[in-house]
């Protein structure tokens, strides 16, 4: 497993756990600064700034996942429901369907969401690491 993606896996660990982003920084900072030193601090932020999508839709599946993934959930439940309800097995398939594209929308939101994250935390270590050179100048 390489650094970056062992970085990547620290932060979906932070997005699982209730709180807010300044705190998952936070906590993840501390982590990377205690376990990655500075060159491979910059080698992963590298490695993860040309992965990120600069895209339209997963700028708004960054920002908004849920809310991209919900119409999806709602046609697999109403796919539940038809099919059930007027015993129609062909509605069945847009349960499937629409499960299997909300999970995935899901999912591609969740490794955006940890490498921003990373990054995120990457640029603060970098930006103290600058203040404490300063002030000891």
């Amino acid at each position: 497993m390489s650094q970056t993606e062992r970085l990547v896996m620290l932060a979906e660990d932070q997005l699982a756990e209730y709180s807010t982003d300044a705190r998952k920084i936070e906590k993840l900072r501390q982590k990377i600064a205690l376990s990655v030193s500075p060159a491979q601090q910059k080698q992963v932020k590298q490695e993860i700034a040309e992965t990120l999508p600069d895209n339209f839709f997963d700028k708004i599946l960054l920002e908004q996942r849920q809310a991209v993934s919900l119409p999806f959930w709602g046609i697999a439940g109403l796919g539940l429901l038809f099919g059930i309800s007027f015993t129609q097995p062909v509605d069945f398939l847009a349960t499937g369907f629409g499960g299997a594209i909300a999970i995935l929308i899901q999912k591609r939101g969740w490794k955006l969401q940890a490498k921003n994250l990373v990054m995120q935390a990457l640029t603060d270590i970098e930006e103290r690491t600058q203040a404490a050179k300063t002030a000891s100048d």
